[in-house]
């Protein structure tokens, strides 16, 4: 018998193509991509802006249609359900958290993350103590009864993501999760996400910039221009470049990389050519086109000195400093 973990989600080879009838035609957003994760598995996905990362997410939560290919979560391909069973499939298998929180703003805080199990038929004397443990996980206890108006930008998102842990779910699809919170909640709210993925087997995709979201995930996978360029992670092989390889420039000035060099830049984009010198020409990615991904090898710790006034944590595990009041950074240990 196999010890393998079962797929959550499964891409294959996914298209999305938006329709235009503007003069640069029809906008190509995923272009083929494949994609599975396992029970328990947490990956995230790294790229720069409009490179398809919204669009995958929705298409792999089942939210957006994929123009071409098939997605199945948790075994059961979606393209093929009524619109009932699709959202009976979402509801038992997957919650969403968006950058933007997304609350019905005629609710308080309490019934914005009731309502899925109220959706489900639970009656709400029962769904309301659950949504208000969730609540004061996240220390939002005293703003329950709060309207979506009263709530600042960072409340609103831990009232979302209460939400989306109510129902149990075995996959959080998630698009900059901890965008909208400051340093201290944002290391409160991955702590959760971590209890949940260790002690509950939940399996995350989170949509991130941030290096310290994306340390919390076992491998990241990095998309350009609606393609998968590039994996890292603890246990991925990214190619193997050996120390030297022969190029050939051909008279016109074009440069013919093999596919496992251009995957170890990066894959394709715009360079800038910082030094030449006869039989030498450096070449490094522009500043705007860079994206930080984890390695999954360093982990991220508290900073040991406060950037701004230089006092010493000395060990402790202060979120603020004592002396000039400013957050504490992570840094890569």
């Amino acid at each position: 018998m196999s010890d393998k973990p079962n797929e959550i989600l499964r891409a294959n080879s996914i298209y999305h193509i938006y329709e235009s009838n503007a003069e640069d035609g029809n906008v190509v957003a995923l272009r083929g991509l494949s994609v599975s994760i396992t029970e328990g598995e947490a990956v995230a996905v790294v790229g720069p802006s409009g490179s398809g990362k919204s669009t995958l997410l929705k298409c792999l939560g089942g939210l957006m249609k994929p123009s071409a290919g098939s997605v199945e979560l948790a075994g059961t391909r979606m393209t093929r359900l009524t619109g009932k069973q699709l959202v009976r499939l979402r509801q038992e298998t997957v919650s969403f958290i968006f950058q933007d929180a997304n609350l019905l703003p005629h609710l308080n805080a309490i019934d914005n993350v009731a309502q899925p199990l109220i959706h489900q038929g639970i009656l709400a004397r029962k769904a309301r103590p659950k949504a208000q443990a969730l609540l004061d996980k996240l220390g939002m206890g005293e703003r329950s009864y709060g309207l979506p108006e009263e709530l600042s930008g960072g409340e609103q998102q831990r009232v979302a993501i209460a939400r989306a842990l109510i129902t149990n779910p075995k996959l959080i699809l998630a698009d900059e999760p901890t965008g909208a919170l400051d340093p201290i909640t944002s290391r409160e709210v991955l702590q959760l996400f971590k209890e949940l993925h260790e002690e509950s087997d939940v399996a995350f995709l989170l949509v991130t910039h941030n290096r310290e979201v994306a340390s919390f995930c076992e491998r990241s996978l990095e998309l350009r221009e609606g393609r998968f360029i590039a994996q890292h992670g603890t246990d991925v092989d990214i190619g193997d470049l050996s120390e030297s390889r022969e190029l050939i420039i051909d008279d016109t000035g074009t440069i013919t990389l093999p596919p496992d060099v251009l995957l170890g830049l990066g894959g394709p984009g715009r360079f800038e050519m910082s030094e030449i010198d006869r039989d030498l020409l450096h070449l490094e990615r522009v500043d705007e086109d860079k994206v930080s991904v984890s390695t999954g090898n360093n982990s991220m710790v508290l900073s040991p000195n406060c950037p701004a006034c230089k006092y010493d944590y000395a060990g402790s595990d202060d979120q603020l400093c004592p002396e000039c009041g400013s957050s504490r950074p992570m840094i890569q240990s």
